[in-house]
């Protein structure tokens, strides 16, 4: 009788046992798979943050993409209107340059216009210059004749002013005609002064 017991309680035990050894086993299962639910959603909650934090940084790029393309825009526009600018300041200057060669050729134009004048005028002045000098010189030679003159005819004058009855009988005898070839020499010799006198063009 003592036999048939202890196998009961060995088998009693034994089951026990493998209940137990189940049961902790079964225990130790549920552990673990706590264990990985637990890590799988802090690995799910890491991941979530990680996407905010992506999406975040996502936002943060499309704004700063979107700052930039404005920015492009912007300096595109900044440039159309500086070539612009420039266009219309080289075509100003160029205009401006236009005109002052223009300006420049009228100058030129009428400086030589002036310069042609001028020496003109200096050329005419020379010649009248020359012929006043000339004129003078005329004048002065004809004053002096013109004096030589006046005595030549003041002494013939006062000749025959100073002429007698008698010299004029004795100048007309028609035998020796001595006076009368002495009154054509006195003649000759004031024709001579006369002549030598007489004014050149």
């Amino acid at each position: 009788m003592n036999h048939r017991i202890i196998p009961a309680g060995m088998a009693l035990a034994a089951t026990l046992l493998t209940s137990v050894a189940a049961h902790a086993q079964s225990q130790s299962e549920a552990d673990r798979l706590r264990d990985a639910l637990r890590s799988a959603t802090a690995e799910t909650r890491q991941l979530e943050d990680q996407r905010t934090a992506l999406q975040a940084k996502v936002a943060d790029a499309e704004r700063e993409k979107a700052a930039m393309k404005a920015q492009v825009a912007a300096a595109k526009a900044e440039v159309r209107k500086i070539e612009k600018e420039h266009r219309e300041a080289v075509e100003e200057f160029n205009k401006r340059l236009a005109e002052r060669d223009d300006t420049l050729e009228k100058w030129k134009a009428a400086y030589e216009e002036a310069a042609t004048v001028a020496r003109t005028k200096d050329a005419e002045r020379a010649k009248f210059e020359s012929e006043a000098t000339t004129y003078k010189a005329s004048t002065k030679s004809c004053v002096a004749k013109n004096t030589v003159l006046i005595k030549a005819g003041h002494d013939l004058l006062q000749r025959y002013r100073g002429v007698t009855i008698g010299e004029t009988l004795v100048a007309r005898e028609p035998v020796l005609a001595l006076r009368r070839v002495e009154i054509q020499n006195e003649l000759q010799t004031t024709e001579d002064k006369f002549l030598d006198q007489k004014a050149t063009p």
